[in-house]
């Protein structure tokens, strides 16, 4: 910007609120005060008080360890579970003489299950680490004891420096501005990291360190600043500068935030206030909230159940041992001399056989620990690692045009997506694009802008007539092709009327309104132009996507803003004389900006003929009633526009201006500027007031409509969501209006179905508002809620037997009260009755708290948002996804899953969902299966050895099951396991109700798989023990020993329940084969590795397989025998399920089988026809 431009105005001569002087405050005489106790020494690093004030260093870590607490924080996050405390005492106990094998052969897999847990800890605390020295090691320039600019490191800042920031970097710490490239010490700065919110905020220094912008100018400032000391409060802020003899109020609009970024100004001063952990952004860095699964949950009352049935049969064998050793002794003498009973140990005493029970007791505690799989909570966390990649990698999921691809930010909550009965939805910036783009708008009562927004094809689909449009002979434009001719895409405009476009708008009957009213949207802002150098082209930085679409309306329309200073705005104008386009430079003299009290904002320039003219845009509701009675020519027509506008989704805004006499203005200015410069409390009240008197008798131009539009795709995955019997409620801030035709333009809301209305806009409350009696007030509506909430219940149980959907519509106010205690509970049951909620005017508070209200119903729900109005709703929800969209990464910094659009919650719930949750309920069942089989064996074969404790098998077997030969092949099942295809499973949205039912881990199917191992366990017992004993096992005639028996039946084991893994499996690659059967290849290798080792670490495992088995054909058959019959049952199981009682993949994949359509049901067996019509309208049923 021209220097002399800078030097025309200061902040306070422009803009009449934002940059009023600071006032003293109540907060402000709390200083040095507790909590308002922080002295910074500026620019005074040599000051000895400095030195005691310590205050904390500029780095700053985000690590959960580090070097010195790693080793014992970790491992108390590893004995928090109780099947690790388990292990971990049957470790120690193991080196006592109850332990039924070796210590080492506990401890080995202990060690291994727990080193490879805190290895992946290690490794993503890393990561962490290595983000940490990135932001530390940053640079910015510092001034130093040379009295120049030097450049450091981020994380030797201290408190009290004086630091530049230039434009486009980030600020280092917490700073309070001192003065900037413009001169009047205002910057512009951009939060998105902070509040999700992309536009820019205005920053300004106070007026006495204006004049510190060189070094020789710093080298002379020394000042203190007490303030209030570091806390969470982003928009808050109460210090006291001490400059040179006096004292200066600070507020937050001198405060620049850590990781906030400097936009469109050159470069600014500052001196640090807050450092590192103190600054208000690490202050917000909490812990995000702990949240387990529903199966995870679960599975940890199925480890309960493990413990109960370990307990029982450990006390039953321990009973047993006590009769068995009892009756070693009869009249005194010893029956089983051959023992040595007299002899022997306390274990096996039969005088004290209640001792020697106890202790075997213990011993079978141990013995039987492996019904509990030691290895199950590290596989789930590699599979659930693993599936995380495979989500973060799906090419479906990612958006090429912004190059986003979703992201799994944890790894706990994967099955949980599988499960999800309701989502909460914001919209703008979640359903819509958060884009606005201008495509409408109203001049002189004429409707201009061609073309159908997706709402007013809803609307059109709803009443079954033409929608709102400019005269009958206009039809459907596309939208992607509502450019200007040139075919160029233009973000912000998607407006084509060829009346006023390409200059056409001369030869309009109200050309002169026209002009006046493109020339206000190019004028009447607080954008800012950036041109690029290379290609020339005006792009904008504004506030809000709204005043960038105005302001790129008027230059595709020939009002074109291409500069500025800080007193004039420059445009290229259509001239409609001459038809050339010419410059304007129009003074600005005064901006009175927007604020949500006022709602409008409005501009005074002086124009390059010299007039004056007020111009200003602003809600109907606050504008009409500022138009004069000679303006208001073309109301009629322009309100009805505007109410076709807001029935068609879009956002509205009044145009109107009026011409200022010299001596009017100059009157204003003086009682304007007063009441600037007033000190007292009633500052802003003045302000308000003067602004107010000036802005009346408008004459009105006309209206803009702009558009929000829905992001692509939202409609039908809407639509499949629905069908999958997930309910969706759109949390939204919007006024009803739009909201109900937002949701008719998505599909959430449809034709037939029945809406009920809660609202408190009515006579009777509105005329208890107008008194202003708070009481009276609250009670009444209270009472026209509850009221409201029964007649809903009643509708629906009216039509209860029909297949009529409902839908229900609640507003802000009558929120409030529907979540009161009194009638949570009833707004509950009839929203959960409803097929989609919308709630309208809704906080960021309420968000939460409807959410939190779903919760209380046990159902899994989703939160979905992309703003930091969103965080509340995302943390509460069981899941968090954050939209990754143009408002920032707050949402997602707090989500649990990214994705980039909403239509990627399609195939993230109903294809990876899906896949997850029914990986993660096979695998656990799965997991718990093998090990009771493996477990029972061993009680069984204590039994059959008078329950003296003896495993049956080696040490090393026992050790190496869960870790080797079984734990690859459920890990492929959990990684690659899929019952149908990702195209099945979003046609058939149906499946995904084995997961909301829980059709795949309910108790039932536990218990199930649970009998299945118990079964196989006798089975493999019986039929391994009645084969081999009491007959030749070798051609040399020798029979079955005990090394021998334990080998035959841990090898049936291997077999059974790999195989059994084969048979679970519908979708095999290369992989899962590999994992199958080499880990059976792998027991065979380690039989003959084990067996060559000395019989000091190999036992009874020395030579077994190569001498013994190998060369018996009786092994190789009874293996053989085994397997077979062991998996019948399961065999026969299933083919009586699928075909008399299928489950829904059953049928899906009956249908891929026969490539035949399930709408075709005569080509179905009877079963899966029944089970396919139940499902269907049990379904219906539910929705409706």
């Amino acid at each position: 910007m021209p220097e002399e431009g800078r030097r025309k105005r200061h902040c306070g001569e422009l803009y009449s609120f934002s940059c009023c002087k600071n006032l003293p405050t109540d907060d402000h005489a709390q200083i040095g005060q507790s909590g308002y106790s922080r002295v910074v020494h500026c620019n005074d690093p040599d000051n000895p008080e400095v030195s005691q004030l310590s205050y904390r260093g500029n780095y700053v870590s985000t690590t959960k360890y580090t070097a010195t607490n790693f080793l014992p924080k970790s491992l108390f996050e590893q004995f928090r579970r109780v099947a690790n405390i388990y292990f971990l005492v049957v470790a120690f106990v193991s080196f006592s003489p109850l332990a039924p094998y070796s210590a080492r052969s506990i401890l080995a897999p202990l060690l291994v299950v727990i080193g490879a847990t805190m290895a992946k800890e290690g490794v993503e605390d890393w990561r962490r680490r290595k983000q940490d020295i990135e932001a530390n090691n940053r640079k910015v320039k510092v001034y130093g004891k040379g009295h120049t600019f030097i450049e450091i490191t981020w994380n030797k800042l201290r408190v009290g420096d004086i630091v530049k920031v230039h434009k486009d970097e980030y600020f280092p710490a917490d700073l309070l501005l001192l003065s900037s490239s413009y001169e009047d010490g205002i910057c512009y700065v951009e939060t998105i990291n902070l509040d999700g919110e992309t536009n820019l905020k205005l920053k300004r220094a106070l007026e006495v360190t204006y004049s510190l912008r060189d070094e020789k100018s710093i080298q002379k400032f020394t000042a203190v600043v007490k303030c209030e000391d570091p806390n969470e409060h982003l928009y808050s802020f109460v210090g006291t500068l001490f400059y040179d003899g006096k004292s200066f109020p600070l507020s937050p609009q001198q405060i620049l935030l850590r990781d906030s970024k400097l936009k469109n100004t050159d470069y600014i001063y500052g001196v640090v206030v807050f450092t590192g952990h103190d600054t208000k952004v690490m202050q917000n860095a909490t812990d995000p909230p702990s949240k387990r699964s529903k199966i995870e949950r679960k599975m940890d009352k199925i480890v309960y159940v493990l413990f109960c049935i370990l307990i029982l049969i450990s006390f039953t064998g321990s009973v047993f041992f006590g009769i068995k050793t009892g009756k070693g002794i009869s009249n005194g003498k010893y029956r089983q001399w051959y023992l040595r009973p007299d002899a022997t140990t306390v274990f096996y005493d039969p005088r004290r056989t209640t001792l020697a029970a106890f202790l075997h007791f213990l011993t079978g505690l141990m013995l039987y620990g492996y019904l509990i799989p030691i290895s199950l909570y590290v596989s789930i966390e590699i599979v659930k690692v693993l599936q995380s990649i495979l989500i973060n990698q799906d090419q479906h999921l990612y958006y090429e045009e912004a190059d986003k691809p979703a992201h799994a930010r944890t790894s706990n909550l994967n099955e949980e997506l599988g499960q999800i009965d309701t989502i909460m939805s914001d919209k703008t910036g979640t359903l819509t694009c958060n884009s606005m783009e201008f495509v409408k708008c109203s001049i002189a009562g004429i409707a201009y802008g061609r073309g159908m927004t997706e709402i007013e094809r809803a609307l059109a689909k709803r009443r079954q007539d033409r929608p709102f449009e400019v005269d009958d002979s206009i039809t459907d434009i596309d939208q992607s092709s509502n450019n200007i001719d040139s075919g160029r895409l233009i973000k912000g405009f998607n407006f084509t009327d060829e009346r006023i476009m390409n200059g056409q708008w001369v030869n309009e009957p109200h050309s002169d309104v026209i002009q006046m009213f493109f020339r206000l949207l190019a004028i009447c802002h607080t954008a800012i132009p950036d041109v690029d150098k290379e290609s020339g082209e005006i792009s904008y930085e504004a506030e809000s996507p709204d005043e960038a679409a105005f302001v790129i309306a008027a230059r595709e329309l020939g009002f074109e803003f291409f500069g500025s200073t800080q007193a004039s705005i420059s445009l290229h104008e259509l001239d409609p004389e001459s038809g050339k386009v010419v410059k304007r430079v129009y003074e600005l003299l005064h901006v009175l900006e927007f604020t949500s009290s006022r709602k409008r904002m409005s501009v005074i320039v002086r124009s390059p003929e010299k007039w004056l003219f007020l111009l200003s845009k602003g809600a109907d509701s606050v504008m009409f009633e500022r138009i004069s009675k000679d303006g208001r020519l073309f109301e009629a027509e322009t309100r009805i526009h505007i109410n076709k506008y807001a029935e068609a989704g879009l956002r509205t805004l009044v145009i109107a201006y009026r011409e200022l006499e010299e001596e009017e203005y100059r009157r204003w200015e003086e009682e304007f500027s007063k009441a600037k410069n007033s000190l007292t409390t009633d500052r802003g009240a003045l302000l308000a007031a003067a602004a107010d008197k000036i802005e009346r008798n408008l004459i009105l131009l006309g209206a803009t409509a702009v558009e929000d539009k829905l992001q692509k795709g939202v409609p039908e995955c809407i639509d499949k969501l629905s069908h999958a019997g997930i309910h969706i409620w759109v949390l939204t801030g919007d006024k009803m209006e739009t909201a109900i035709n937002i949701g008719y333009a998505c599909g959430l809301l449809r034709q037939g179905m029945e809406t009920i209305v809660i609202t408190l806009d009515t006579p009777e409350i509105e005329a208890l508002e107008k008194q202003g009696e708070k009481e009276a007030i609250a009670k009444a509506s209270l009472e026209s809620v509850q009221m409201q909430i029964t007649e809903g219940r009643s509708q629906i149980a009216s039509h209860k037997k029909s297949s009529v959907e409902f839908g229900l519509v609640i507003d802000g106010k009558s929120l409030d009260f529907a979540l009161d205690e009194k009638l949570g509970k009833m707004f509950l049951e009839l929203a959960l009755n409803c097929h989609s909620v919308i709630c309208c005017r809704s906080s960021p508070k309420q968000k939460a708290l409807v959410t939190r209200l779903v919760k209380r119903t046990g159902k899994t729900t989703l939160a979905v948002g992309d703003g930091a109005n969103d965080v509340g709703m995302l943390q509460e929800a069981d899941i968090g996804v954050g939209i990754s969209g143009v408002e920032g990464m707050q949402a997602v910094m707090s989500s649990d899953f990214s994705i980039a659009q909403f239509h990627y919650l399609e195939r993230l719930l109903l294809v990876h969902g899906h896949w997850c949750y029914r990986r993660i309920a096979m695998m656990i069942c799965y997991f718990f299966y093998k090990n009771i089989t493996f477990g029972f064996t061993l009680f069984w074969f204590e039994s059959y050895a008078s329950f003296s404790g003896q495993p049956a098998y080696n040490d090393w077997y026992m050790s190496f099951f869960n870790v080797f030969f079984t734990s690859l092949p459920v890990i492929a099942l959990g990684v690659f396991d899929q019952d149908v295809s990702a195209r099945l499973c979003l046609k058939r949205p149906l499946l995904y109700q084995e997961g909301l039912q829980n059709i795949l881990f309910n108790w039932l199917r536990i218990l199930g798989w649970m009998s299945n191992g118990i079964l196989s366990s006798i089975i493999i017992f019986f039929l391994v023990t009645n084969s081999s004993f009491n007959q030749a096992f070798r051609i040399d005639g020798k029979v079955v020993d005990y090394e021998v028996f334990g080998v035959t039946m841990y090898t049936s084991i291997v077999w059974v329940v790999n195989s059994q893994m084969a048979l679970s499996i519908n979708y095999f690659t290369w992989i899962q084969h590999f994992f199958i059967w080499g880990s059976i290849a792998f027991w065979y290798l380690f039989l003959v590795i084990d067996g060559w080792l000395p019989t000091k670490i190999s036992t009874t495992a020395y030579m077994v397989l190569v001498e013994a088995c190998a060369p018996s054909p009786f092994y190789w058959l009874t293996i053989l025998v085994v397997l077979v019959c062991t998996l019948l049952p399961y065999f026969f199981y299933r083919a009586f399920q699928v075909w008399f009682h299928p489950m829904i993949h059953d049928i899906i994949q009956w249908e891929r089988s026969t490539d035949s359509e399930i709408k075709n049901p005569s080509e179905l067996p009877a079963g899966i026809e029944f089970k396919m019509r139940h499902l269907k309208a049990s379904l219906m049923q539910k929705n409706s």
